[in-house]
């Protein structure tokens, strides 16, 4: 008696190409820059898309990790006051007598303690939504800021600190080269490696995950911790590009990012998404900012437009992925010669 086995194949389709959602973020990434260069005749050269994202690449450190926490299928709206915590701790130590290399260092322990805080504080009290500890711890990172610097602010940094948001490595700015880096590796962690996989599957089923043996708490902490780290990395940029720090700094932050995740295509259900989207979106959302300054447009306009923009690409979304389910593949009996699962 042969053995069977049963293979899913999903054969290739032009359509399901063409249509795919980065395409258009494409799409709208040229439209953009087709009305911002109408808006200024010097716009279109090589500085100004070299040089533009040094004003909004900080923000974007936290992209990928927050779109490995909404593929999980929860949220982190603390990672702003993490943001503004680590930058506060680190420029009080400097102050005080600390090496500058050892408050960056200190920097980026800081944002991982808050993300293990976090997860430690999801993985304890399952009946409580991650959106509700994290809006409480929310208040609490940036209520110790507050305590720490109360409302004033900090800085006198050495003068090498600025290299971090403004330096360039020949004619390249080095928050480009280390957010290009910094992508890379996240791209292989979240789609070449079994953690993102498990992300992914936790996404679609966390329970049938714990079932099946996987470490579904070791998990979300290992997120929440790579999420709070690069709080701090994120932490470390915005108080280079501004030269000083406040405990107010990175206001609104977590909602930036999370718009870029959801922007790119990400599932805020859990379970899908590329992370090329969220890339594309950065881009979008930061070139946007800079077409309407060139008109002095209100930050609130903006606010606007990235709302409507939200919404039409969740409705979207929502019903690209509906379609999908009600279309199941189809499963093919094979030969033993045919490749298992």
């Amino acid at each position: 008696m042969s053995e069977r086995t049963i293979t899913i194949e999903k054969p290739f389709s032009w359509k399901r190409f063409i249509f795919q959602w980065e395409w258009f973020l494409i799409l709208l990434f040229i439209i953009i820059n087709i009305v911002n260069s109408s808006l200024s005749p010097y716009y279109f050269s090589v500085d100004t898309f070299l040089n533009t994202p040094m004003n909004f690449l900080d923000k974007a450190f936290l992209v990928p990790t927050m779109m490995m926490i909404i593929v999980l299928g929860n949220i982190d709206v603390s990672v702003a006051s993490t943001v503004a915590l680590s930058s506060v701790i680190m420029a009080v130590t400097y102050n005080v007598g600390l090496p500058m290399p050892l408050a960056m260092v200190l920097c980026i322990l800081v944002g991982s303690f808050c993300g293990l805080f976090n997860g430690l504080m999801i993985v304890k009290f399952k009946e409580l939504s991650p959106t509700i500890i994290t809006l409480a711890t929310m208040s609490i990172f940036r209520g110790v800021a507050y305590v720490i610097l109360e409302d004033r602010a900090s800085g006198k940094f050495p003068e090498w600190f600025s290299f971090l948001a403004w330096g360039y490595v020949g004619k390249v700015p080095f928050i480009l080269i280390a957010f290009a880096l910094c992508a890379a590796a996240f791209a292989i962690l979240i789609h070449r490696t079994r953690f993102g996989r498990t992300l992914f599957a936790m996404g679609n089923n966390a329970t049938a995950c714990r079932y099946s043996g996987i470490e579904t708490n070791k998990v979300l902490v290992i997120s929440s911790i790579l999420t709070g780290l690069m709080a701090g990395v994120t932490g470390l940029f915005l108080t280079s590009r501004m030269g000083s720090t406040r405990p107010n700094v990175a206001s609104g932050y977590e909602l930036d990012v999370i718009a870029m995740v959801v922007l790119g295509g990400v599932s805020t259900s859990g379970g899908k998404g590329r992370l090329t989207g969220p890339l594309l979106a950065i881009l979008i959302i930061g070139f946007l900012n800079y077409g309407l300054g060139l008109v002095n447009i209100s930050a609130q306009v903006l606010l606007i437009i990235l709302g409507a923009l939200l919404i039409v690409s969740v409705m979207i979304l929502n019903l690209r992925f509906n379609k999908r389910h009600q279309k199941p593949i189809p499963a093919k009996a094979s030969s033993p010669a045919a490749k298992g699962v």
